[in-house]
């Protein structure tokens, strides 16, 4: 490790800046973020420089630098983009052990500038040494996906109880524990999600109720995975696939997905297809509430959005029910996602003026659905989970008044590599299925709409190849 990580306290601290091009203006939004004093040196700053200059915001010199522009400074920059003029700031902060830094200029520098990731006052640091700054750019933005907007509220919301906290567990363990037991619960949940008026009530509970032992409450988040691409996720989704430490998951969850989740949660696979079922919603429902009330944090993690088709309201209820936290993150839906990777927009002005998602797999015993008004026209028909069911669709559609010419769309694993969008007409749908081997998942949107596919220039025939 050559260069020692650290962080300077520059609030009110004077520093010198070199230069009056863009990457001066860089580095000056950074100086100004951590509230430092800041002198610019340079002959022609641009408008950004100028501007915070004439308002007071800045110190500005306009002239070459000089050796004594570093009297005073805690910290240097040098942004000339000149090399005799770098070398020399370098040389001269070297003399008076100003701590210097040279833009795009490691070996002239005494320290770097980090990839940031600003959660005030959570700070994240990413540096390559100077050796790949666009690299560490990149792992800061997959650092910032994963950490909540809301961070730096928590850590003020924590910050404004430890004197109480410290007052009520003098004990070192006892206090590691009581936080151990804020962070992983209700009340950090609460203040993530900006309820922050609930948090501080949390709070406050926890510390008046002081337990003999304190027990981590349990939660569940049921979390939308999106269609299969792990890139869809939402950010949320993300941060607490990387805090849980069991996740219930099924089948329609892409792999990938769980690339992205903490590798020693506990994975409970609960994937359910027609005709077979890992285990019953009950016996779902039932382990939830168990692992939750053994003080774990767990995600039950779903494909799609967990309030379309997906039970998440079940589960929700029931766990409510039973006293246990729960939240709810959504993910991106299958017909939304499948639609537009295939080209397919769900609504259009000359085409379609509404949309309806149907599961082809209702609840045993629930009664038909109003297959005249899914019939209409100018109307988007995504079906869900209707492989199975597609003859009989096709037969009650057609003879509510759809026409057998209606064009659709059958897009199967829908945003994962494995992806295909065949093309066809309601007529034939039974048998585009059967002669290319659908097993799915998949949904069928079904209307005119299905003629912008990207898959095809035109829908005629009922038998289009996959593509």
């Amino acid at each position: 490790m050559r260069f020692f990580p650290t962080f300077f306290d520059l609030v009110d601290k004077p520093c010198l800046v070199v230069g009056g091009g863009e990457a001066a203006a860089r580095k000056l939004r950074l100086l100004r973020r951590a509230r430092a004093r800041v002198t610019v040196v340079a002959r022609d700053p641009i408008e950004e420089i100028a501007d915070l200059a004439a308002a007071g915001e800045v110190d500005l010199v306009r002239r070459g630098f000089v050796d004594g522009d570093l009297q005073g400074r805690v910290l240097a920059i040098g942004a000339s983009g000149q090399d005799e003029i770098d070398t020399r700031l370098a040389e001269a902060a070297a003399a008076r052990g100003v701590p210097v830094n040279i833009v795009d200029r490691p070996a002239l520098s005494s320290f770097t500038v980090p990839a940031i990731v600003d959660r005030d006052p959570i700070v994240v640091a990413v540096s390559s040494g100077g050796t790949a700054p666009v690299l560490a750019r990149r792992l800061r933005a997959r650092i910032e996906a994963l950490l909540p907007a809301r961070l730096g509220r928590l850590a003020e919301l924590a910050d404004s109880f430890r004197d109480s906290v410290k007052a009520t567990y003098p004990s070192e363990s006892a206090r590691r524990r009581f936080w151990e037991n804020f962070f992983d619960g209700p009340a950090a949940a609460d203040a993530l999600a900006g309820r922050e008026s609930q948090a501080r009530e949390k709070i406050l509970d926890l510390v008046n109720r002081r337990p003999k032992k304190l027990v981590p409450a349990g939660s569940v988040a049921i979390v939308g995975a999106g269609p299969g691409d792990p890139d869809l996720l939402t950010l949320r989704a993300a941060a607490l696939l990387q805090d849980a430490e069991v996740i219930v998951y099924d089948r329609l969850v892409g792999p990938g997905v769980l690339e992205h989740a903490r590798r020693d949660a506990v994975r409970v696979y609960v994937g359910k297809s027609r005709g077979h079922q890992a285990k019953s919603q009950d016996e779902i429902n039932a382990l939830l509430r168990a692992y939750a009330r053994a003080g774990k944090r767990v995600v039950r993690l779903k494909g799609g959005d967990p309030f379309v088709f997906g039970r998440g309201g079940e589960e929700r209820d029931y766990l409510r029910r039973h006293g246990v936290a729960v939240q709810v993150v959504p993910g991106i839906t299958a017909a939304t996602a499948c639609g537009a990777v295939a080209g397919i927009p769900l609504t259009h002005r000359d085409h379609a003026a509404a949309v309806t998602l149907v599961t082809g797999q209702g609840k045993d015993g629930a009664p038909e659905p109003d297959w005249a008004a899914l019939a209409g026209s100018r109307h988007t028909l995504v079906i869900y989970m209707g492989v199975a069911t597609a003859e009989r669709t096709t037969q009650r559609l057609i003879a509510h008044g759809l026409s057998g010419d209606t064009p659709l769309a059958v897009i199967e694993n829908g945003t994962r590599s494995d992806e295909r969008v065949i093309l066809g007409a309601l007529q034939g749908l039974p048998a585009l299925l059967r002669n290319h081997g659908v097993r799915g998942p998949a949904i069928i949107v079904i209307g005119e709409v299905a003629r912008h596919a990207d898959a095809a220039t035109h829908i005629a025939a009922p038998h289009a190849l996959a593509v």
